[in-house]
């Protein structure tokens, strides 16, 4: 049996693939560079990072964009020998009553590309898919957001107003057809995330509803023509937490959701779909939101969840058997450890050195353009971190270290310094919800390499550092990681918990940290 989630940490909105006998999840990646997450399995049970498509700002540029902007909810999809990946570069979404989200598509041969340059589609509304229909025309398929119908702040049901269908040029990809709104949704509202499959002479239209919280679901709907009329499914949903219980169950998946489905060549179909898991006892997810996966079948041209029910299952029935997570040393020989770091909004400037990352002071920790930082996703509630690292800098301003983040506005970062007097110092930094702190007096260093350790177990996280590696000193504050999570951001965030190494220079942009080592062990 496999266990869910089979992505854990920040995976949110998968759209899953089969194609030569591989399964693909592409997942959101919203304001972290490079875009869209790609991992493959042959089992379902064992996942590897494949590559990240928008990997430059001809593909995507993220600069200045807003926390939890960027990409949202790409589709994946092959067809005739190409790779079509489609995407929302979201500039703006919680700034009352609007949205800008200009939709694209880029295609490749291969999946590791080269991506092609993008094709600009609209910018009507978010969660764009790509149908391709067996006769070789091609759909897009948007949600349509509607600033008119503003109401009350967090009372948005009615500007998700439906799903628009366009029909695109097959060759050029741009519009052939107006859109046209297929489908409004039930009356659990805030329809999104449309994908379309056929089969057997229906056409399946999947969309999320509900928001991507504790009241997500997946609701279907089908029509014989592309354009309608869609009736919906006999139970609304093909899943929904909240129906299952009316307040958070520690043993189930929560807030699942927003998937697309796949046919393995057994036959057997597959629903890829986001989750939640809260720390014990409480309402916050630091890992995000995740993905899992689910057997379904179809009973009178319906889906189903195999299990009968609308509640996800906690394992499944694949076709391996799930490694167990080990410690990961990361080689800075190669840029492969690229595969686990990503950085908000565009790479840093670095380089490599005979083993050693050696990375250029950026932006301040709040800075929406252009940060030196590489991180990666928290992946299990108790893990340690372990980095070491020689700052190269020449007053307060320049600053490295350990960065524990949810976004520009709540963030850890134990950071090595420099007094007034020019001499290393080392200090704890916190945002809390833009509230700024240092609670810790700052501690002299002695000039040279410095250890530094993150500890986390579920709720709590510590700190800690040494100068030789061996002998740690525990800093005297507790992390309190329910605030690295969506349910803490206000407004609602969409990423998770991310922990790696940052340099600041906030003086002249001449500061470097060398990079020694840095890994992370699953507790």
């Amino acid at each position: 049996m496999i266990k869910n989630p089979v992505l854990t940490g920040f995976h949110p909105d998968p759209s899953i693939i089969y194609h030569n006998e591989t399964f693909y999840i592409a997942t959101s990646t919203f304001e972290y560079f490079p875009g869209v997450k790609i991992t493959a399995s042959k089992d379902l049970a064992n996942w590897e990072t494949v590559c990240y498509p928008l990997n430059n700002h001809t593909l995507l540029d993220m600069r200045g964009n807003m926390k939890s902007c960027g990409v949202w909810a790409p589709c994946l999809s092959w067809s005739n020998g190409l790779f079509y990946l489609v995407f929302t570069d979201v500039k703006s979404w919680c700034q009352k009553p609007y949205k800008d989200t200009p939709n694209y598509i880029t295609t490749a041969k291969d999946i590791k590309g080269p991506w092609s340059d993008p094709v600009y589609i609209n910018s009507s509304g978010f969660d764009p898919s790509l149908f391709h229909d067996d006769d070789g025309r091609k759909y897009f398929v948007n949600m349509e957001w509607d600033y008119r119908k503003m109401k009350a702040v967090g009372d948005e049901g009615e500007q998700f107003s439906g799903i628009l269908v366009t029909e695109l040029d097959p060759v050029t990809l741009k519009a052939i057809s107006k859109p046209v709104k297929v489908y409004k949704g039930t009356d659990r509202e805030l329809v999104e995330a449309p994908h379309i499959y056929k089969k057997d002479g229906y056409y399946y239209l999947f969309t999320a509803e509900g928001g991507t919280q504790y009241a997500h679901t997946q609701t279907i709907a089908r029509s014989k023509e592309i354009y309608g009329e869609y009736e919906t499914h006999p139970d609304k949903y093909l899943i929904c937490a909240k129906e299952a219980h009316k307040q958070i169950d520690q043993g189930k998946l929560q807030k699942t959701g927003h998937g697309s489905i796949a046919q393995a060549k057994d036959g057997k179909w597959w629903f890829a779909f986001l989750c939640g898991r809260p720390l014990e006892g409480t309402k916050y997810c630091p890992l995000g939101r995740e993905t899992s996966i689910n057997e379904i079948i179809w009973e009178n041209d319906w889906p189903y969840l195999k299990n009968k029910t609308q509640v996800a299952d906690v394992e499944f029935e694949g076709y391996g058997t799930k490694e167990p997570a080990k410690k990961i040393d990361y080689d800075f020989n190669s840029d492969k450890f690229l595969l686990d770091f990503q950085t908000p909004r565009t790479y840093p400037k670095y380089e490599i050195i005979d083993g050693v990352l050696r990375l250029y002071g950026g932006d301040s920790p709040v800075s929406n353009f252009s940060q030196g930082v590489f991180v990666r996703r928290q992946t299990e509630f108790s893990f340690e971190v372990e980095t070491s690292f020689t700052l190269h800098g020449e007053n307060f301003q320049q600053m490295a270290g350990l960065m524990y983040r949810y976004d520009e506005r709540t963030h850890y970062y134990l950071r090595v310094s420099r007094d007034d007097d020019g001499k290393p110092t080392l200090g704890l930094i916190c945002m809390d919800a833009w509230n700024f702190s240092m609670p810790i007096p700052e501690i002299p260093l002695n000039e040279g390499k410095v250890y530094m350790k993150l500890c986390v177990d579920n709720c709590e996280g510590k700190f800690s550092y040494s100068t030789d590696g061996i002998n740690f000193i525990e800093i005297p504050y507790t992390v309190d990681v329910t605030t690295l999570s969506d349910d803490y951001a206000d407004p609602l965030g969409f990423t998770g918990a991310y922990v790696g190494m940052q340099c600041v220079d906030m003086n002249d942009k001449t500061a470097y940290a060398d990079y020694h080592s840095f890994s992370y062990t699953p507790k």
